[in-house]
């Protein structure tokens, strides 16, 4: 539809008019509602730009003012035409200029969006593989980019130098077997290289050489509604076998206890990954489907019922080197779901840390073994000794010591 038409036509007007008065009206009544209410009622204090219905208002009126000047223009139309006068409004051409208008303010947004959303973004790869993903992301995004500016720009183009004008007719021109090779052969040559690209960036996350010399570190990472279960391999670095039917109270993620493997297993309250050192993942889930993400590692991998899935990559930033780069003290790793799979989903977010081997060997040895004795009372497993507070019992030596100097002392 033309803008003459658009802003001339009848239905426009009356459906302005008719949506107007029922707001009008639903207003007047809520008023009259209101007046006949309590006064101690509290009066709503908010904002009213921060209403929908100051929107739908401002888009009624909107629609009006439309209204409104569309009829005054087919009046003044009207007029030149009952004075025998030439045409008052050339839409032809102001059609054109808006369409030039439109690209100018167009190519400007997408500037705009480059320079303040485009600092917004992650910060760079802090991953091996990474650093791979965003230069796949970077290249399709200038290719993209380019032909985005350059087909807007012939296409407002060619709607204003070609509009219409009574002097001129359209030459009708069907078919051209150059231009139909060159559109073809040249979106298929860059397609190819960008799909070969990330063929081969695929194959090199999924179908790692393992070097006997650096084997990866093995991580169990189980979804559940609505939070994440993790467990480090022990020191055999391997993860025990579990089953879903031995799920129950104590044994949450269903282990088999027939397994060994399972007896060093270590459970945390967040990931802590050694800087440079390749670790795996091992993913699964007790109920429905969730997503494994680290979006600062480029790291997304569903964790399916049912079956496990794998992916392995390289950390190759501490969190507080990345804290130095981004200036914010403040900046954290994360693990987050990326599937909507219910109405907890935006809880499932865990913290994730990456630092030295040092620091690593600290932290694991504080981690608690998952089978604990409650576990190995329901299996009938040898129970385990306590750990002995060493400083509780030098305090306790320390205090009897004393009484006994006081007691000699009253003697």
């Amino acid at each position: 539809m033309s803008l003459r038409k658009f802003i001339t036509n009848k239905t426009m007007a009356v459906l302005a008019v008719m949506v107007t008065a029922f707001a009008s009206t639903s207003a007047f009544a809520q008023a009259a509602a209101g007046a006949a209410a309590t006064a101690a009622k509290p009066i709503d204090m908010t904002a009213v730009y921060k209403s929908a219905i100051f929107y739908t208002m401002l888009f009624l009126l909107l629609c009006l003012f439309v209204a409104i000047v569309g009829k005054a223009i087919r009046v003044y139309e009207l007029t030149r035409e009952a004075q025998d006068k030439p045409e008052g409004i050339n839409w032809n051409k102001l059609n054109a200029i808006l369409f030039m208008l439109f690209l100018i303010v167009g190519l400007y947004g997408v500037y705009w969006e480059y320079t303040v959303h485009g600092n917004m973004i992650l910060p760079e790869a802090a991953s091996e593989h990474g650093e791979r993903i965003d230069q796949m992301f970077n290249i399709t995004l200038i290719i993209t980019t380019i032909v985005f500016i350059l087909t807007h720009i012939l296409l407002f183009t060619f709607s204003f130098l070609y509009r219409h004008k009574g002097e001129r007719k359209a030459y009708y021109y069907p078919h051209n077997n150059t231009i139909e090779r060159i559109w073809t052969i040249a979106p298929a040559i860059v397609l190819t290289v960008l799909v070969l690209m990330g063929f081969l960036t695929w194959r090199s996350i999924f179908y790692k050489v393992e070097d006997p010399n650096n084997k990866p570190l093995i991580i169990g990472v189980t979804g559940s509604q609505f939070s994440w279960a993790i467990r480090y391999a022990g020191p055999d670095g391997v993860l025990g076998r579990k089953n879903y039917k031995l799920i129950t109270a104590t044994n949450s993620l269903g282990l088999d206890l027939k397994d060994k493997a399972n007896f060093d297993d270590q459970m945390a309250d967040e990931i802590v990954l050694p800087v440079n050192k390749p670790v795996r993942f091992t993913l699964t889930s007790k109920d429905v489907l969730h997503s494994f993400y680290l979006p600062h590692f480029r790291v997304q991998l569903n964790n399916v019922p049912g079956m496990a899935t794998y992916i392995e990559f390289t950390p190759t930033i501490t969190t507080a080197e990345m804290q130095a780069k981004t200036n914010d003290p403040a900046f954290k790793y994360i693990l987050l779901c990326a599937k909507i799979c219910g109405q907890g989903h935006y809880n499932m977010q865990k913290t994730v840390r990456v630092v030295s081997q040092e620091e690593y060997n600290t932290w694991i040895k504080e981690q608690p073994l998952y089978i604990n004795n409650d576990l190995r009372k329901q299996f009938n497993l040898p129970i385990e000794a306590e750990p002995i507070d060493a400083t509780a019992d030098t305090t306790a030596k320390d205090t009897s010591a004393v009484n006994a100097n006081q007691l000699a002392l009253k003697n």
